[in-house]
């Protein structure tokens, strides 16, 4: 069992990275493997809607989000932390994200979803929200903690000062492992749940 880990961070080791290794040491302690990609310092670039995705199966770019794809495939899990740019998400994990989503075609049901934000003071609930949506169209249940995923501080040692925040991470690790573990057993006991062929309302007749 595998979480895969992006930190949208330009920083490697910020507070984004601080508050990502306390998850994912939770989870490593709890037997799920992790596996963490430095995203917000490479050069991704956002969706032009070409659609090109849908005839090749993966982005018509070739850059990291096609080999996150991959991973993701694989994995049971994912894990998505961003410090708040004026009230929103880091740019380049957005736009990665609007790509990986986009143009992954299989199925992503039942694997598990967290999003963990870093701010200095405010605006992090906002850039939490944007980063659960992701996991609600997908089918994804989302984990939650004892707070909102969030640690606070301008540098990872001010994190280290946020024993609530800490906290919060190491709960979240928890819950996502139980999740994990909890949803194979069901798998195998049940199988998965049986999803009905999608509609696309687009009201071409223009009611």
């Amino acid at each position: 069992m595998k979480v895969l880990i992006l930190n949208g961070s330009p920083n490697s080791n910020g507070c984004t990275a601080r508050a990502l290794k306390e998850v994912a040491d939770t989870l490593n302690a709890q037997g799920i493997e992790t596996e963490t990609l430095q995203i917000g310092s490479k050069n991704i670039r956002g969706c032009t809607s070409c659609r090109r995705c849908v005839s090749l199966g993966k982005c018509v770019f070739d850059d990291p989000v096609n080999e996150i794809a991959d991973k993701l495939k694989s994995a049971d899990g994912l894990l998505v932390g961003s410090p708040v740019y004026y009230a929103g998400a880091n740019g380049t994990i957005k736009a990665l994200l609007d790509r990986l989503f986009y143009s992954s075609r299989y199925d992503k049901t039942m694997k598990v979803g967290a999003a963990v934000v870093s701010s200095r003071r405010g605006g992090s609930t906002s850039v939490f929200d944007e980063l659960n949506k992701y996991f609600t169209i997908s089918g994804m249940p989302i984990v939650s903690s004892s707070y909102w995923n969030e640690v606070h501080g301008f540098t990872s040692e001010d994190v280290e000062k946020d024993l609530e925040g800490l906290q919060t991470m190491r709960n979240l690790g928890r819950n996502m492992a139980f999740m994990i573990k909890a949803i194979n057993l069901a798998k195998e006991k049940y199988g998965m749940p049986q999803n009905e062929d999608a509609f696309f309302t687009s009201f071409p007749d223009g009611l």
